[in-house]
């Protein structure tokens, strides 16, 4: 792929541990552009599963690769991506996760603000979203916040995307070739 070939903005999406990091990881290589890793999580410094999956991360990719570790600050990193790279933002869950604390009103802010700037963004950006409403429905109040947050997210950003992969078992498909958008503005009323 050239470098001007690259989508402006892709969305990776799956479920934990489908391989969508990897596939993102791929499409970065393959773009031709510096990359940008663009990390999400936090640190938790206490918890050793969380900083092997950290260290797996860090391992796989190539050495000469940047990498940001942002937090809620996430829109600001994106808008000092330069032009001629490309960015990596691994991943959207995360990014909520963050902002689980917050009202609905601020957090629809920082989204808000992240909308725009994926919209203004000068590079071409790779977004990893994790899928997590395929499945029994979370038991506990934070856990239907993260999940109505997330796909919210997903779904706001989804209309800028140039492209957009579901990895599923290590394999990725192509979303936007592979489907036909739902317009939810149809109302449906019974015959």
């Amino acid at each position: 792929m050239a470098v001007a070939d690259a989508p402006k903005l892709t969305l990776v999406s799956g479920p934990a541990n489908s391989g969508k990091s990897l596939w993102a990881e791929s499409l970065a290589i393959h773009s031709g552009r510096p990359v940008l890793y663009v990390a999400t999580g936090p640190q938790r410094p206490d918890d050793d599963r969380w900083q092997e999956r950290i260290r797996r991360h860090r391992q796989r990719r190539p050495q000469q690769w940047g990498c940001l570790e942002v937090g809620l600050a996430l829109p600001s990193a994106i808008a000092g991506i330069d032009s001629g790279c490309i960015g990596l933002v691994d991943s959207l869950g995360t990014w909520v996760a963050t902002g689980l604390d917050l009202n609905d009103q601020t957090w629809q802010q920082h989204t808000d603000v992240l909308h725009t700037t994926v919209q203004r963004a000068l590079s071409p950006l790779i977004l990893v979203a994790e899928e997590t409403a395929w499945g029994v429905v979370p038991p506990t109040a934070v856990g239907l916040l993260f999940r109505d947050r997330l796909a919210a997210l997903i779904q706001q950003l989804m209309p800028l995307c140039d492209a957009a992969w579901l990895v599923l078992h290590g394999r990725a498909l192509d979303l936007l070739s592979l489907s036909t958008p739902i317009d939810a503005t149809v109302r449906l009323d019974p015959p």
